[in-house]
């Protein structure tokens, strides 16, 4: 019987993107033939896996034809390496195009909407394999999944505040919906990241695995941070907080013991795979979207008012941050902020000079 095909292009153009089709197995371990999940992952490791205007275009391309396909179980959304799932959007072209240009990044903010609206509205099961850090943006997009299974060294958090921006591309509307609103309105602000046994244990992510193997191949859980369970002098759970001190020390010594493995992560992605497998595709897919409803309905109340002032923040705050980021030295990538905000409160108006004046050294020494 011929099947009519929904896709919106007979080919996808990926472009800094990969797609990959991969066998799938039920949950008792039998081989499910003719069937596969459909990995979709971010090709830029170099930058951190970031993404460039022509990466969302594939990413939105490649949900969209792993939506339509019948032959898909699952969609595993990840990246190339195992340093970084995604650190957001690219602060290379943030500086050097769109940094004051608030019509440009109007369009662009129209694809990274249609983006996370893809991942939100897949007709399948949408898995996030985070393979390390998952920051800015790439939280963002992340959190628009339905599951987030994380290798144990990875870290979780926002950095706009700090880089002349608001998480207002799905953090704002979907972190207290993981967490509650006190730590939502942390991490939004403070821009600290949280560990994977912190994101865990604050319920943001489905679970998580070791990464790291000794020389004698035993797994051994990230050693930077507390697993162990115990409690602060003050009676705090320590589990996911960072180490300090001699025992920070000692953890490092340990880690450059270590090789990273990400075959723990992949097994559990095969594992909750195969598990959705087992279970009829329409009730799945309609309780996947009862549950994902909730997102939606934040996301779609809230997304064309953040675009439009996430455009305009373009001239200002962003275009200083951004920039900041981008044209800094390794070690000194952020404004002034006091600075900043002691010439805004004696009534300066944002220039080009001011952006000069309060960004890093390398800045103020350009001619």
């Amino acid at each position: 019987m011929r099947l009519e095909p929904h896709d919106l292009l007979d080919t996808l153009p990926l472009d800094g993107v990969r797609v990959e089709h991969r066998p799938v197995r039920t949950r008792t371990g039998r081989p499910a033939e003719g069937l596969h999940a459909t990995w979709i992952l971010l090709d830029n490791p170099s930058q951190l896996n970031s993404y460039t205007t022509a990466m969302v275009k594939s990413v939105i391309l490649a949900f969209r034809a792993a939506s339509n396909d019948r032959r898909c179980v699952a969609v595993v959304f990840s990246a190339v390496g195992d340093r970084a799932f995604c650190t957001g959007g690219n602060t290379k072209e943030y500086a050097e195009y769109y940094a004051g240009r608030p019509e440009e990044y109007a369009q662009y903010m129209r694809l990274f909407n249609d983006m996370v609206t893809g991942i939100l509205t897949c007709d399948k099961p949408v898995i996030c394999r985070v393979n390390g850090m998952r920051v800015g943006g790439g939280q963002e997009i992340g959190m628009a999944c339905d599951y987030s299974i994380a290798q144990d060294n990875a870290r979780f958090g926002q950095a706009g505040p700090r880089h002349g921006s608001a998480p207002d591309g799905g953090s704002t509307d979907f972190l207290p919906l993981y967490v509650g609103i006190e730590h939502a309105m942390y991490s939004c602000t403070a821009c600290e990241l949280w560990s994977a046994h912190k994101a865990h244990r604050l319920g943001l992510l489905t679970s998580t695995v070791p990464a790291l193997r000794d020389p004698e191949g035993r797994w051994v859980p990230n050693p930077l941070v507390w697993t162990d369970g115990s409690v602060d002098e003050y009676g705090r759970s320590r589990h996911g907080e960072p180490k300090t001190g001699a025992d920070l020390d000692a953890g490092k010594a340990v880690l450059k013991r270590c090789t990273v493995d990400l075959a723990l992560l992949d097994a559990e992605v095969d594992s909750l795979i195969g598990k959705l497998l087992d279970t009829f595709p329409g009730c799945l897919t309609k309780t996947i979207g009862s549950i994902r409803a909730h997102k939606r309905a934040h996301w779609d109340k809230n997304r064309e008012s953040n675009r439009a002032w996430l455009a305009l923040n373009m001239m200002t705050e962003a275009n200083a941050g951004f920039r900041a980021f981008n044209e800094g030295d390794r070690d000194d990538r952020e404004i002034d902020f006091a600075a900043l905000r002691l010439r805004l409160a004696e009534g300066e108006k944002w220039s080009e000079e001011l952006i000069r004046a309060v960004g890093p050294a390398a800045m103020r020494r350009a001619p």
